[in-house]
């Protein structure tokens, strides 16, 4: 049995075995007092529950370190397996807010760029104001602990003037409803990157180990929040070195796709290849069908395309926009490109089944595909150009005249003419062009380019730009020719042909036949037409070989020429008005700006010096016929004209 000195002593070690509640540790003095022990051993008992008390206490302390020092290694861990940052924020507030017990745990973060701390994160907040609350630096509580690193507490912030209030700042607290508040600083070395807070919406002293509490769990958080910005940030690296890593790909593939592409390209040129086989290789490596034109929209080219729909041309806006740019586009899920050589349009090449979205490596390609397109253009105009040189030497040869007492070597000639692919066997019309002089050279080129088309020749003679091609019909082809080649340079082009010639040694006859037919088209009045020596009926017959022009015009209107000649009147400058405007006596003397009478008085003197028959229909027509043979031969160059020639044109009589 134990002592009485024992038991109480005994009593007070169950207690704090058992951890009982402080108020049971009053317990055994008070049976001290009430059982009579004597003062020193109600002393003692006193003593010993003091005692009591304190090592309950102590061993509630070292429980309650031991509780948060668990939780923040279980923080500590927590954080460690998270990898985002929004995650581990969340994480860190409602943690602050569970080991503090407290109503209300938020974050702000600073902001660098703007100089202020930011409300990021909150956990048990009710308030939209509160939640988006920005502190400057020095403002309120969590301005100041941002700008001096260092924690602080208020039991109640709406009543501490230690801190610099706001009204942003105080209406947020308001709205919140909070009081007691608690902040510590996030810090990375010796940079504070934010404030973490706990508070309460009653009044509340916090305690140095809550201070100590949260600041700990501030300590955690913020290698957390530095090691998630960067794994943020390694992610983001990793991210922008795959997609370097996969452009680098994709232009290492499309260097090798181009490499490629112009190793088979330029193999295929140097073997001889033409416009269209680029376009097939092309079409084939693009998987699209392909028109290949050149500049005035001429056929070059097709590959996997039907004729119709928008392959009849290119549209002439995608044209301008791609040879400005100097890059395809695209118009309708149709690409164009312009084929080009400096600023020269060469021609233009068609994409189509592709659509409008068209890789850049593809549509380097089919840029590309433009400029072989341009080299093989321009090598066949320097092969053409060549060719037409060698045409043209042979035509001046063909048209040139014997030498005095020499024969016409045109053995050779045809010969040379065979391998140019013309055949002088058979009939050859002669046409004699004429343009602008600022224009001759373009009218040679096209004319060079018909003659190709037509199995003929063309070039320049004596200046003149002539074509000799194989038809038996010189009128419709200088009529065809002058159309089409004033629409190709955009002016009038004056053809004057003759023909058919009997052979080579025709020739230079058939030549000065058709130079006569255009000096007659120019001298009527027919700029920018086309005819034939037929088609000027019996002046036509006049103007031939054999025809002695001079003798008729001489026995028809002799007399009236000398007569001018010898008097200096205008009886044949009368003459041309008169017939000119239908014979009507009113409408001469308005062209001739003279009275009535004077024309009726010459036209008499006309009759003394003619005859009477002069203005029978028989005898005008002949009067007709040789004032224009005399105006013909006055146009001619090399020719005088007759002393008062008709000034005006007027229609020829076909």
């Amino acid at each position: 049995m134990t002592s009485p000195r024992e038991s109480p002593l005994l009593e007070l070690l169950e207690l704090l075995r058992r951890g009982a509640p402080v108020e049971q540790f009053t317990r055994p003095a008070a049976n001290a007092r009430t059982s009579g022990s004597g003062p020193a051993e109600q002393a003692l008992v006193e003593e010993a529950t003091r005692v009591a008390l304190d090592i309950r206490r102590t061993l509630e302390q070292h429980r309650r370190r031991e509780a948060e020092l668990t939780a923040l290694f279980d923080t500590a861990g927590d954080l460690a397996a998270l990898r985002d940052l929004d995650a581990v924020l969340r994480a860190i507030v409602h943690r602050a807010r569970m080991l503090l017990g407290t109503d209300v745990a938020y974050l702000t973060l600073n902001d660098p760029v703007i100089g202020d701390t930011f409300m990021r994160v909150t956990d048990g907040s009710v308030s939209a104001a509160f939640q988006q609350l920005r502190l400057g630096m020095g403002e309120g509580l969590g301005g100041l602990v941002a700008q001096t690193a260092r924690p602080y507490a208020s039991a109640d912030y709406r009543t501490d003037d230690r801190f610099r209030h706001t009204d942003a700042i105080d209406n947020g607290v308001r709205e919140e409803g909070l009081r007691g508040i608690l902040g510590v600083p996030l810090r990375v070395g010796t940079r504070v990157i934010g404030v973490l807070y706990a508070a309460d919406r009653a009044v509340r002293d916090f305690a140095p180990d809550a201070v100590a509490l949260l600041s700990s769990l501030a300590d955690h958080a913020a290698v957390a929040i530095d090691s998630a910005r960067l794994l943020e940030e390694t992610r983001t690296a990793l991210v922008e070195l795959g997609v370097a890593t996969e452009t680098a790909r994709a232009q290492s593939e499309a260097m090798r796709l181009a490499a490629e592409t112009h190793d088979r390209l330029t193999r295929l040129v140097l073997r001889g290849g033409d416009v269209a086989d680029v376009a097939r290789e092309v079409a084939v490596l693009l998987g699209g069908g392909l028109v290949v034109r050149d500049a005035d929209g001429a056929e070059l080219a097709r590959v996997g395309t039907d004729p119709a729909g928008p392959w009849a041309g290119p549209p002439a806006h995608a044209l301008a926009a791609s040879r400005s740019g100097g890059r395809a586009v695209a118009v309708d899920g149709v690409w164009v490109c312009a084929v080009l050589a400096g600023p020269e349009l060469l021609g233009s090449i068609t994409l189509g089944g592709r659509g409008d979205d068209l890789p850049d490596t593809e549509r380097r390609l089919f840029e590309r595909a433009g400029l072989v397109t341009a080299l093989l253009l321009l090598l066949r105009r320097s092969i053409a150009h060549a060719e037409d040189r060698v045409r043209g030497e042979l035509l001046g040869d063909l048209l040139a005249p014997a030498a005095p007492g020499r024969v016409r070597d045109t053995g050779s000639r045809t010969i040379r003419a065979r391998k140019l692919g013309v055949d002088l066997a058979r009939p050859h019309a002669l046409v004699v062009l004429h343009c602008d002089a600022a224009l001759r050279s373009r009218l040679a080129a096209e004319a060079a380019r018909h003659a190709r088309a037509r199995s003929g020749l063309a070039g320049l003679h004596e200046g003149r730009v002539v074509l000799l091609a194989p038809t038996d019909s010189p009128g419709p082809l200088a009529r065809s020719l002058a159309a089409e080649l004033g629409q190709a340079l955009g002016t009038p082009v004056t053809a004057g042909s003759a023909g058919p010639a009997a052979g080579p040694d025709g020739l230079p006859g058939v030549y000065a036949e058709a130079l006569r037919c255009l000096e007659a088209l120019h001298a009527l009045g027919h700029t920018g037409d086309g005819a034939g020596l037929a088609d000027l009926g019996f002046l036509g017959v006049l103007l031939g070989d054999g025809a002695d022009v001079g003798a008729y015009v001489d026995r028809v209107l002799g007399p009236v020429i000398a007569y001018d000649t010898r008097r200096g009147t205008e009886l044949v400058r009368t003459l041309e008005a008169y017939f000119a405007h239908g014979s009507s006596l009113a409408r001469t003397k308005d062209a001739l700006h003279v009275h009535v009478n004077t024309v009726v008085q010459r036209l008499d003197r006309v009759r003394q010096v003619l005859g009477e028959e002069w203005n029978t229909p028989a005898g005008a027509l002949e009067v007709q016929l040789a004032l224009r043979i005399l105006r013909v031969a006055a146009a001619r160059p090399g020719t005088a004209p007759a002393p008062h020639s008709p000034a005006s044109p007027h229609p020829t009589s076909r």
